[in-house]
């Protein structure tokens, strides 16, 4: 899956999720998904909330093949500034 159909899916889930605060998915040399003003965009701009988590990570956690506590845990996922914007990511990929 590319960050180009991982950004599409995101974009359905804030069609019928409204995001208050901005989340970005670093996916450091493959790229970054920002998720603000209601858009899934492909660029690396300024956030509430940044997910270090690498692009075949981050398929499996849309696809719902990766929990996203357990990536945690394990390091898969790094998460820095607010954490409260992170967790409402599960109300996102649900919607």
């Amino acid at each position: 899956m590319s960050l180009e159909e991982i950004a599409a899916k995101m974009q359905r889930g804030l069609d019928k999720f409204a995001l208050d605060k901005v989340i970005k998915f670093d996916c450091k040399d493959s790229g970054a998904i920002t998720l603000v003003d209601q858009k899934a965009e492909l660029a690396d701009l300024p956030a509430d909330c940044t997910i270090h988590i690498s692009d075949s990570n981050l398929a499996k956690l849309i696809k719902g093949e990766l929990n996203p506590m357990t990536a945690f845990a394990m390091g898969k996922i790094k998460v820095s500034g607010d954490m409260s914007v992170a967790m409402k990511l599960g109300q996102l990929l649900k919607s």
